[in-house]
C-alpha cells in the first residue's frame, strides 16, 4: 500500500487579501459548490476539517471564498439535478465528500469544472479517475481505502468476540462500491472460518429492521460498512447496538466516541483536511488531474473500554496495546 505524505502549498498573497480589498481591485470571491448525498446532521464535524484546509491554503468561508452548500437529505435521486444546479452556477470547483455518490453524480454533469472527492472506495474501480498518482480529467480528491481494510476490521472483532461464528454485515445497498466491498470481507470471513449475515438500509428508518433481521438470523456480532449516511446516523446505530447487546466495528473514530465499541479506519480528521487543501489549491490555478488522490499515512485504532465492559467483554492485551485511543 503506498502512503503519502502530503504537503499543502503555502498559500498566495492575494489569497489572503481581506475581501474588500480584493472586491476594491475588481475580483470576484470564487464560489465552491459543495455536494452531499445526506443532510447536515452528523456531518458538521468533517465541515470543520474541510473548512481547515481551506483556511491552511489562504481561503477562509465568508472572507475570501464563498461555499454553495447542496444537501439532497438521503434522496440520491436528486444528486444529478443539485449538481447541474451547481455547474449551471458556474461554481470554481465541487468538493464531494461524501463516497461515491456525490462525485459520480458530478462527474457525470461536468467534465471541466473540478471535482474533489473522498471517499472509501475504489476510485479506479470506479472510473472517476484513470489512475492514483495521475488521476488525468478534471476530478482528484481523497481515497480512504475503507475498501482494503474492510478484511482487518472482520479479524480484529473476530479477535475481540472469538466465540461468535456469524458476522452481521451492515450496508446501503445503493452504493456503487457495495459488490466489491461485499466481495472483499465475505473472502475475509472464509479465511477466518465465520458466516457473514447481510443487512440492508437504505436510510434510517431500516436500522430498527435491519437490526431484528440480524438477531432472527443468529448475528452474534457486527461489521458496520462504510456508507456515508451511517455515518450521519451514527447515534442510532450505537444506540440499536447497545440495545441488542452486538459487539460492533466502525470504519471512523466519530462512532466509538459516540459509545461504539471499536473503530478502525483512515483519520476522518486529515482525509476531509485534505480535501479542504487540495480545494485551495485548485483556487490558486492547480489542475485537479494533475493532484494525485491522497491516501492516509495514519489509520485510527480506537476502543471504547466503558462499551466493553458493558458487555461483558474482555479487552485481549494484544488488541490493548494497539489501540491508538482507549476511550474510558
Amino acid at each position: 500500500m503506498r502512503r503519502r505524505e502530503f504537503i499543502a502549498l503555502a498559500a498566495g498573497a492575494a489569497a489572503g487579501w481581506p475581501l474588500a480589498a480584493r472586491a476594491q481591485q475588481g475580483a470576484a470571491v470564487p464560489v465552491i459548490g459543495f455536494l452531499h448525498g445526506q443532510g447536515p446532521e452528523g456531518h458538521g464535524y468533517r465541515l470543520d476539517y474541510l473548512r481547515e484546509g481551506l483556511k491552511d491554503a489562504g481561503f477562509t468561508e465568508g472572507h475570501n471564498v464563498r461555499i454553495e452548500y447542496r444537501w439532497a437529505n438521503n434522496e440520491l435521486d436528486r444528486l444529478p439535478g443539485l449538481a447541474a444546479d451547481l455547474v449551471r452556477r458556474q461554481v470554481a470547483l465541487i468538493v464531494a465528500p461524501d463516497g461515491t455518490a456525490s462525485p459520480l453524480a458530478a462527474k457525470a454533469v461536468t467534465t471541466t469544472i473540478p471535482i474533489i472527492f473522498v471517499m472509501g472506495a475504489d476510485p479506479v474501480r470506479l472510473g472517476l479517475v484513470a489512475s492514483l498518482n495521475r488521476p488525468g480529467g478534471n476530478v482528484t480528491g481523497v481515497n480512504t481505502i475503507l475498501w482494503e481494510l474492510a478484511g482487518k476490521r472482520l479479524e480484529m472483532l473476530c479477535q475481540l468476540v472469538p466465540q461468535a461464528r456469524t458476522i452481521g454485515y451492515l450496508v446501503d445497498p445503493r452504493s456503487p462500491a457495495t459488490a466489491a466491498d461485499e466481495q472483499t470481507v465475505r473472502t475475509a470471513a472464509r479465511a477466518l472460518g465465520r458466516d457473514i449475515v447481510r443487512v440492508d438500509a437504505r436510510s434510517e428508518n431500516d436500522f430498527e429492521p435491519a437490526f431484528a433481521e440480524l438477531v432472527q438470523r443468529g448475528g452474534e456480532a457486527l461489521l458496520v460498512n462504510s456508507g456515508v449516511m451511517f455515518t450521519g446516523h451514527r447515534h442510532k446505530i450505537v444506540a440499536l447496538a447497545a440495545q441488542h447487546r452486538i459487539p460492533a466495528i466502525y470504519p471512523f473514530r466519530a462512532f466509538a466516541v459516540d459509545g461504539g465499541l471499536t473503530s478502525y479506519g483512515g483519520a476522518d480528521s486529515d482525509a476531509h483536511r485534505l480535501a479542504g487543501a487540495y480545494a485551495g489549491q485548485i483556487l490558486k490555478g492547480a489542475k485537479a488531474g494533475d493532484l494525485p488522490v491522497q491516501q492516509p499515512s495514519k489509520f485510527e485504532f480506537v476502543v471504547n473500554l466503558k462499551t466493553a465492559q458493558s458487555l461483558g467483554l474482555a479487552m485481549p492485551p494484544t488488541l490493548r496495546a494497539l489501540a491508538d485511543e482507549v476511550i474510558e
